[in-house]
């Protein structure tokens, strides 16, 4: 990988790994209040609801720190990847039904969904994609 590459490469990696550190942190000091976030959008129940308030923030915090630290890249790329898969189809669906609510991403700082969130979530997605597939990429050289 040429010296330029790697330095973007590294770059975007350590910037979406902080991203999701700071946005896990943020949802594991309020699950419920995270869970009534992802309630909102109405595309789950209740209950799971529940379940992911409890877990995606953890997600997001570990994969954030894979990121960050070089363990595990691809599997974290992977994961964060199709999380942001998720978040932009939950955005799309609010957006298209013209609701307003809080987005949830950023627990207690949360904002409402709006097409720059969803373009947010787009340029996030693009780079998460860009890592792992860098990661591939340099699993079958060595």
């Amino acid at each position: 990988m040429k010296i330029k590459k790697k330095y973007f490469y590294n770059l975007i990696r350590i910037l979406l790994g902080a991203v999701f550190i700071f946005s896990g942190i943020t949802k594991i000091v309020n699950p419920l209040k995270f869970a009534q976030d992802i309630l909102n959008y109405q595309i789950v129940s209740e209950i799971i609801s529940f379940w992911i308030a409890l877990i995606l923030p953890w997600l997001e915090l570990i994969c954030g720190i894979f990121l960050i630290t070089g363990i595990l890249i691809r599997g974290s790329s992977f994961l964060i990847s199709c999380m942001l898969f998720i978040f932009i189809f939950f955005v799309l669906s609010v957006l298209v039904r013209g609701e307003q609510i809080d987005c949830g991403c950023f627990g207690f700082i949360s904002h409402k969904v709006s097409w720059t969130l969803l373009v947010q979530d787009s340029v996030l997605f693009l780079l998460s994609l860009v890592i792992l597939i860098s990661s591939i990429k340099n699993f079958k050289k060595g």
